[in-house]
C-alpha cells in the first residue's frame, strides 16, 4: 500500500503532465531530478547517446544523488505545488 507521501507524490507528478503551458528549463531540470532521484534512487542513467539536453539532465540528476527518495519526492511535490500555484 503506498504511503501518503508516494499518494501525494503521484498526484503532483500527474498534475504537472497535464502543463499546457511552457515551464522554465532550470524548472523542468529540477522536475526530473527529483523525480528520477525519487524513483531510481542516485542510480546513474545510461543513455546510449549523451547529447546536450541528456548531458543537463544527468547534471541535474547527480546534483542531488545524496537526497533519500523521499526528500526528493517532498522537493518535486513543493515545486510542483508552487508551479501550479503560478499558473493559476
Amino acid at each position: 500500500m503506498d504511503s501518503d507521501l508516494d499518494i501525494a507524490f503521484k498526484e503532483a507528478f500527474i498534475e504537472i503532465s497535464k502543463l499546457k503551458e511552457a515551464v522554465a528549463p532550470d524548472v523542468m531540470l529540477k522536475l526530473y531530478a527529483y523525480n528520477k532521484h525519487a524513483n531510481f534512487g542516485s542510480n546513474s542513467p545510461h543513455y546510449e547517446k549523451l547529447d546536450v539536453r541528456n548531458a543537463f539532465k544527468v547534471n541535474a540528476w547527480m546534483q542531488i544523488k545524496d537526497m533519500s527518495s523521499n526528500d526528493a519526492k517532498q522537493e518535486y511535490i513543493k515545486l510542483a505545488k508552487s508551479l501550479l500555484n503560478s499558473k493559476k
